[in-house]
């Protein structure tokens, strides 16, 4: 079992940047994918971003591609998501998610098939 701590959410303005970062631990996860789904109000759960942690291919939907980058620091099994020109939109529940597959692969399953998910953290834009 993969443990997932998230960090960084918080209230941010239209326009602004927010950084969250993942710690997993508890598990190997050197053949895993880590990355990000989040749920807004009212909507089912949805996958943001994803990263493979052994080789760094990721996957992005297609709402956040070229405001949202996804890394990773191998050495410390941490997970980042730079969020740039945030919207209301991207308003909602970002939860880090593990599963042992590709970055692709667990950002394309439906949310009931991802092996491990954190607790979750607020993002809320708003001016």
């Amino acid at each position: 079992q993969v443990q997932l701590v998230e960090s960084g959410g918080g209230l941010v303005q239209p326009g602004g940047s927010l950084r969250l970062s993942c710690k997993a631990s508890g598990a190997n996860v050197d053949f895993f994918a880590i990355g990000w789904f989040r749920q807004e109000p009212g909507k089912e759960r949805e996958a943001v971003s994803c990263i493979s942690t052994l080789d760094g291919k990721s996957y992005y939907a297609d709402s956040v591609k070229g405001r949202f980058k996804i890394t990773r620091d191998s050495a410390t099994n941490t997970v980042f998501l730079q969020m740039n020109s945030l919207g209301p939109e991207d308003t909602g529940v970002y939860y880090c998610v593990a599963d042992p597959s590709t970055a692709e692969s667990m950002c394309t399953l439906p949310p009931s098939l991802v092996d491990n998910w954190g607790r979750g953290i607020l993002v809320t834009v708003s001016s």
